[in-house]
């Protein structure tokens, strides 16, 4: 046997599960057995499309899984008949973490011991769990197709051993010596069968309990009145602790809710409660079923880009791929769920899922069926609020990938608005049904603040037209996704930092003269602030503001360009706004009379930084700002 030391990551998970989680240590049976599943699942599926495989395995083979409880040892032992493992696998799997589940997991621990148990399947390092109350592990395990055993040990600290051992069938043997205080509660009947009742009832594969139990000789009525000893006898148990049926197999009208939770919790090692089931069975030209499940709070690794898919493809019960990301949309990447096909080949690869019509035609089904569950779950409010609190930004993505269901995906999303309560939500059919008669777009405002929004003087000639405008306050996803939805029901989305203000009571004749009256002093002000600005205007957006900044209506391009540049690691410079002063204010009138060109300096960039605090922006000197600020001041008093 040689030594081999843990990846560093590893090793950091294993101190935690040893000193640190033990409020919810049982879910160790639930991720021992659910990995043996999945290793019959890989060879279940090998041996319908792999001759040399199937020529290796008895023709009466048929997964299951053994759990066997040695009370005088303190120890358990979990034995399945899958695909095994060799050398290789065993220090990958094990010793290593070759994706990033690991660190994930320690990324989103929160000292709560309770709550980061919970976590622990969520990010593929189940196994480990079991040191919270093994003292000791052995992994006895031989690969189809291969001659050779290997025995993995380890006591949970730095190192383990790995060497070739003797086993003669194939499969994997994991035995686990249970620490004194920690572990010896599970050495029991009553205990292994509740956990499996809880966690793994529906795993599809028969788990069998092997132990052993003292009967007690019955005695006639005769061996009674005689005073005669009943004897004491020791006898092996084997008896199915699981129901072992694929549950999404089953009619809907004979399965209760608590069995579709107890599923979903089996499938997503989520501690919860689903938010929302839909359960489809489709008959006809294709013929396949499907289960999704919506979960609660939002997968972890939700915004990542190696984010684990939550769906499992099956064909005729038989498992395919849980790591397929085709299955449906990326928007959709938090959906938890089964395909399971009649229709397909057994041994469809992954660049055939990929271009295969019968996979499409289902993909495509099961989007509309979450979209019209999503949205049948939208007249409840509150929990919809719930739902829009997790998923709201997937929608998004969602109308700017999906132009089938963009309309379907649009009607979903909500949106904060200036006329809503500060973090109140509202839809685009409600936007639509409050606007008046002669409005046709949808206006809104996109900025990282929700108050500073809220607070734009761009927003002056809306709330005295008393037209809604949609607050977008995610500028990282907003600025590239909301120009792209084009319209919706016909009314076109228009951002109003680019666009004309609504409503303006004023003839060509009257703009023409206020813009040849303050000509010098818009030509001055642009002089002065140089590269700074691309334009400085007469505006008549504004109502109590002295000046605001805008973008070109070109511009958004530009932005949505440079937005995904800066997600790429790449540094931009921002694009030169246009100054937009109001002519209607004290203090543009008074400045375009103004002879003191150090005062008309002064007062050109404090009304460009003081636009571009408004607008949450930066401005590029600080100092400057208060030095104008200060003698400005000084000059008025």
């Amino acid at each position: 046997m040689a030594k081999h030391q843990f990846q560093t990551e590893v090793g950091q998970l294993l101190h935690l599960m040893t000193h640190s989680l033990y409020s919810n240590k049982e879910i160790f049976i639930r991720e021992l057995v659910s990995n043996a599943s999945d290793a019959i699942d890989k060879l279940n599926y090998l041996k319908l499309t792999d001759d040399k495989i199937k020529a290796a395995l008895p023709e009466d083979w048929s997964g299951e899984i053994n759990i066997a409880f040695d009370e005088a040892d303190n120890s358990i032992t979990i034995r399945d008949n899958g695909i095994g493992m060799n050398e290789e696998d065993l220090i990958a799997s094990i010793g290593t973490i070759a994706k990033s589940g690991t660190k994930s997991f320690i990324d989103n621990l929160t000292g709560d011991a309770k709550k980061d148990s919970n976590l622990i399947g969520q990010f593929g390092v189940g196994f480990y769990s079991v040191f919270m109350v093994a003292s000791n592990v052995d992994v006895i395990s031989k690969k189809a197709g291969e001659e050779t055993a290997y025995k993995w040990s380890s006591t949970g600290t730095g190192e383990f051993d790995l060497g070739p051992c003797t086993k003669e069938d194939i499969g994997t043997i994991i035995y686990i010596k249970l620490k004194d205080e920690e572990g010896s509660e599970f050495v029991s009947k009553h205990r292994i069968k509740n956990i499996i009742a809880k966690y793994s009832n529906h795993i599809a594969y028969p788990i069998f309990l092997n132990y052993s139990e003292e009967v007690t000789e019955e005695l006639s009525e005769e061996d009674k009145k005689a005073g005669k000893e009943p004897k004491k006898t020791t006898e092996k148990r084997h008896e199915k602790i699981n129901e072992a049926t694929a549950l999404w197999t089953q009619p809907k009208a004979k399965l209760k809710k608590e069995e579709y939770n107890d599923f979903y919790k089996s499938i997503s090692h989520d501690s919860q409660d689903p938010m929302l089931t839909i359960h489809t069975k489709a008959e006809g030209v294709s013929e396949y079923t499907t289960l999704f499940y919506v979960p609660k709070t939002a997968p972890m690794d939700m915004y990542r880009a190696d984010y684990q898919p939550g769906v499992k493809l099956y064909v005729k019960r038989v498992f395919i791929t849980d790591d397929e990301k085709e299955l449906l949309p990326t928007y959709l990447r938090f959906v938890r769920g089964i395909i399971d096909s009649e229709d397909l080949p057994l041994n469809v690869s992954r660049e055939i899922l990929q271009e295969n019509r019968i996979l499409a035609n289902i993909k495509q089904s099961s989007v509309k069926k979450i979209l019209a569950e999503i949205k049948k779950l939208s007249k409840d409010e509150e929990k919809y609020k719930e739902f829009i609190e997790q998923y709201n930004r997937p929608l998004k993505e969602g109308a700017y990938q999906d132009f089938t269901n963009k309309e379907a995906l649009l009607e979903l999303i909500r949106f904060k608005s200036s006329k809503t309560e500060l973090g109140e939500m509202t839809s685009l059919a409600k936007y639509k049904e409050n606007a008046d008669s002669e409005q046709k777009a949808i206006y809104y405002i996109i900025g990282e603040n929700e108050k500073v929004l809220r607070n734009s003087p761009l927003l002056e000639a809306y709330k005295k037209n008393e037209i809604e405008v949609l607050i977008l306050d995610d500028k990282e996803i907003d600025e590239i996704i909301t120009p792209m939805y084009g319209a919706y029901q016909e009314w076109e989305f228009k951002d109003i930092t680019s666009c004309e203000a609504p409503k303006v009571e004023q003839s060509e004749e009257e703009k023409k003269e206020v813009e040849e009256k303050f000509e010098s002093i818009t030509t001055k002000i642009k002089d002065i602030l140089g590269e700074a600005v691309s334009d400085v205007r007469i505006t008549n957006r504004l109502s109590e503001s002295p000046s605001c900044v805008v973008k070109d209506a070109g511009d958004a391009q530009m932005a949505q360009m440079m937005q995904m540049m800066r997600a790429m690691g790449q540094s931009m410079p921002e694009s030169a706004p246009i100054l937009e002063i109001n002519p209607e204010h004290d203090i543009v009138k008074k400045l375009n009379g103004c002879a003191d060109d150090a005062m008309i300096d002064d007062v050109s960039w404090v009304l460009l930084d003081q636009a571009k605090l408004s607008e949450g922006m930066e401005i590029t000197d600080a100092v400057s700002f208060a030095q104008r600020l200060t003698r400005i001041t000084s000059k008025a008093l």
